[in-house]
């Protein structure tokens, strides 16, 4: 289980390998994608909060990435945290996801993308439900929801 403490330790030593990489060119991910996704996905940027049902929808199954169909998150690790976008306390895998220092705003944050294609994701922070006590914040833009 990932803790914040390893979270810490992976953004300031280096992610875990992924199981894959796939890398396309700007041009390529704009042919593929919406242009919300794109923004989102690709600029790093944020959708409205609440703006997506996927925030109070608890079906089970699993949660890929919007850019390159990797498995990121399960339905049994989601949980409603109130803020405006999908929660979940832990990745599928511990290498799904990678971590980088965001200084952007005023306070540092933990940023969070698909380590197989780069995709932004959103933020992870250490207030989420024990045991983990992680809230994985995510942009239900950057997901699609497998059954």
């Amino acid at each position: 289980m990932l803790t914040w403490e390893s979270i810490q330790k992976l953004v300031s030593q280096g992610n875990l390998t992924p199981d894959r990489r796939l890398v396309k060119t700007g041009a390529q991910w704009k042919k593929l994608l919406s242009d919300e996704v794109y923004h989102v996905t690709r600029n790093a940027g944020t959708e409205r909060p609440f703006s997506s049902p996927m925030c109070t929808h608890f079906e089970a199954g699993i949660y890929a990435c919007a850019c390159c169909d990797t498995l990121l998150f399960d339905s049994t690790e989601k949980f409603d945290s109130g803020t405006g976008w999908p929660s979940f306390t832990q990745p599928i895998k511990e290498n799904t996801v990678a971590y980088y220092l965001d200084d952007s705003l005023d306070r540092s944050r933990i940023e969070i993308t698909c380590n197989t294609c780069d995709a932004h994701l959103g933020h992870v922070f250490p207030d989420g439900p024990v045991p983990s006590r992680l809230r994985y914040c995510v942009n239900a833009l950057s997901l699609q929801r497998k059954s």
